[in-house]
């Protein structure tokens, strides 16, 4: 290989003269030129922009991904160039597993039944799940990842030779400090016939010096200009961040709402089909008879007072719930499960954890109770409750 002895000589005297010059300012021995504070303000924030989405990235990726070997699997992917592979999500993993178990234990059990139920709402739960990470990674994380492996490398490296030109500067004028005071030496001691060589070249050297100093401070305020238009363009950046932060929020919202529907839908269907596998769960009929002592204490039967025949016997629907009165017998305790409001004066306002007394009417949609807390009484969804006696 061919070698540039001089351009290596050259760039190791260069490297040679900014060590000495760095070490001098840490040292203070040596002045150094101060950036002014448009361009300190510019520097701080550009630095504070690139800790922060570093932090912000780095905190999304273990929220779509909290599996640590995953995501290390994921960047070396990444590094090495080459595709991802897909990867079924937790939410798709427990789905197939209550299906693949409902076909073990008979679709046509009560229990098997359920468990396709659930199971196949898991599964959209996965998929939605899996569309809220892709459309995080394409919207979100891509964009911030560009910033801090494109813009911010480059800024980087003109803020490194920014550094040298001001340490190139620095020594210029350091070294034609020295010229000019050693000039200034030589120029008051008397003149002799043997100075004047000597006086010469101490003009010309500090000549040289003032010629190199020039020359460095163009070098420096070209290096300044491009760097702070690099800087400047972080205002940019926080625009286009803004927009991402949107977009992200937006698929939050449509992820987190499609689950919500995902979960109702299913908590319908799962109240709905009670009735069927549990009919003498919350209600009884007219013959069922009050539990002895040597019943079962998991039996879950709330009595239910049978109509008195007669004409003064009013229907259920001439009169308000509010106005009829709990039987003296068959009235039980129970935890309400979920918050729930109440969709017109009929029904009772529910709050989760909150204990209420409930009975049954005869007449009732087997779906809904009677429910009473403090004054206030009205009908209550068996789904959102768990007797307790």
């Amino acid at each position: 290989m061919d070698f540039n002895v001089k351009k290596l000589a050259s760039d190791a005297g260069v490297f040679f003269t900014r060590a000495v010059q760095f070490t001098e300012e840490k040292l203070g021995q040596a002045e150094k030129t101060e950036l002014d504070a448009h361009f300190e303000n510019l520097l701080s924030r550009a630095d504070s922009t690139k800790n922060w989405t570093e932090k912000i990235l780095r905190q999304t990726e273990v929220l779509l991904q909290p599996n640590p070997s995953a995501r290390i699997e994921e960047f070396l992917y990444e590094k090495l160039d080459r595709k991802i592979p897909s990867r079924i999500t937790n939410g798709e993993l427990l789905g197939q597993y209550m299906i693949d178990a409902a076909s073990e234990f008979g679709p046509g059990t009560p229990y098997g039944s359920t468990l396709i139920k659930v199971g196949e709402a898991q599964r959209r739960l996965g998929a939605a799940d899996r569309d809220f990470i892709q459309s995080s990674m394409i919207n979100f994380l891509t964009p911030l990842r560009n910033f801090l492996e494109g813009d911010w490398k480059t800024i980087s490296k003109e803020r490194r030779l920014l550094e040298n030109r001001r340490l190139d500067l620095d020594a210029s004028k350091a070294r034609l400090k020295k010229a000019k005071a050693a000039e200034a030496k030589a120029a008051a001691t008397p003149d002799f016939q043997e100075t004047r060589p000597r006086n010469y070249v101490l003009s010309a050297s500090a000549s040289a010096a003032e010629q190199e100093l020039r020359l460095a401070q163009t070098e420096f305020d070209r290096q300044a200009e491009v760097t702070r238009l690099l800087l400047e363009g972080i205002s940019s950046t926080h625009t286009n961040h803004l927009r991402c932060l949107h977009e992200f929020v937006e698929a939050q919202a449509t992820y987190y709402a499609q689950c919500y529907q995902y979960t109702l839908d299913l908590q319908k269907l799962l109240g709905s089909s009670n009735g069927e596998m549990f009919p003498s769960a919350f209600v009884g009929n007219a013959n069922t008879q009050a539990p002895t002592s040597s019943a079962s204490p998991s039996a879950a039967t709330i009595p239910v007072v049978p109509a008195l025949a007669g004409p003064c016997n009013p229907s259920t629907s001439s009169v308000a719930f509010t106005e009829v009165s709990p039987p003296s017998s068959g009235t039980r305790k129970a935890r309400v499960l979920y918050d729930y409001d109440a969709a017109d004066s009929n029904e009772l306002s529910l709050l989760a954890d909150e204990l209420i007394t409930v009975y049954s009417l005869p007449g009732m949609d087997s779906d809904w109770l009677m429910g009473e807390k403090g004054n206030k009484k009205g009908k209550v969804p068996v789904t959102y409750l768990e007797l307790l006696n």
